[in-house]
C-alpha cells in the first residue's frame, strides 16, 4: 500500500460498511459510452473482486445480487459527450454526480485522482480491495457491456459484441474497411489506423 492511501486505514477515517464506491468502466475504448457507478452495500456480499478478475458469467451473477442488496447510482456519456468536453470533464461530472445523489456519505473512488471533486478519497487498486468499490466495478462494466451487445445489433460490421470498443485488431480491421459510426469516439487518435 502506498503511503497516500496508508491513511485511509490508519485514522480510520473510512467506514468501509458505510462507503459509496466509485468505478468506471469504458475510459480506454475507441466506441461507446463511459460508464461510472457508486454503491453502497446493504449487506455483505461474498466473492467479490475487481470486475476484470471475474469471469462474464460472475459478473452476470453478481450484478442481480449487487442491484437488490444495495442503493446505487449509475452515470453514463455516450461518445458525443466524451468528443464534446474530453475524458477528464467526464469522468469529474460523473463524480459530482454519483455524489449529489447520495449526499452527505463517505467516497471512495478506484484510482489516483478525484479529478478536482472534493469529498471523494482514492485508492489504487480498490476494486480488488474494497467490496462497495468492487460491487461498483461490476455494476458499471455489465452495464456498459450489455449496451454494447445492443449496438453489436445495430452496427454488426464492427464485431462490438466480441472487443466491446476497445482497439483490438479486428476492431481497426474493420474501421478501415466500414470507416466509423456513431458510437465512435472521434476526438481519440486511433494510431493503427494509420499503419
Amino acid at each position: 500500500m502506498d503511503k497516500k492511501n496508508a491513511s485511509l486505514f490508519d485514522d480510520l477515517t473510512l467506514d468501509f460498511s458505510k462507503t459509496c464506491g466509485i468505478d468506471e468502466a469504458g475510459r480506454g475504448p475507441i466506441a461507446g459510452s463511459l460508464v461510472m457507478a457508486g454503491v453502497i452495500l446493504k449487506r455483505e456480499i461474498k466473492g467479490l473482486n475487481d470486475s476484470k478478475k471475474l469471469s462474464e458469467k460472475k459478473r452476470e451473477y453478481f450484478f442481480d445480487i449487487i442491484i437488490n442488496s444495495s442503493k446505487y447510482c449509475i452515470y453514463e456519456a455516450d461518445s458525443a459527450k466524451i468528443d464534446k468536453i474530453g475524458l477528464s470533464k467526464v469522468l469529474k461530472e460523473g463524480l459530482e454526480t454519483i455524489k449529489k445523489y447520495f449526499g452527505d456519505e463517505e467516497f471512495l473512488f478506484d484510482g489516483n485522482s478525484s479529478f478536482g471533486v472534493t469529498g471523494i478519497k482514492t485508492m489504487v487498486k480498490a476494486d480488488s480491495k474494497v467490496p462497495a468499490v468492487s460491487a461498483a466495478s461490476i455494476i458499471a462494466k455489465v452495464y456498459r457491456d450489455r449496451q454494447m451487445l445492443k449496438y453489436a445489433k445495430l452496427y454488426p460490421q464492427y464485431g462490438f459484441e466480441k472487443h466491446k470498443g476497445y482497439g483490438t485488431k479486428a476492431h481497426i480491421a474493420a474501421i478501415k474497411k466500414h470507416g466509423i459510426c456513431p458510437i465512435h469516439r472521434k476526438s481519440f487518435k486511433i494510431k493503427r489506423l494509420d499503419n
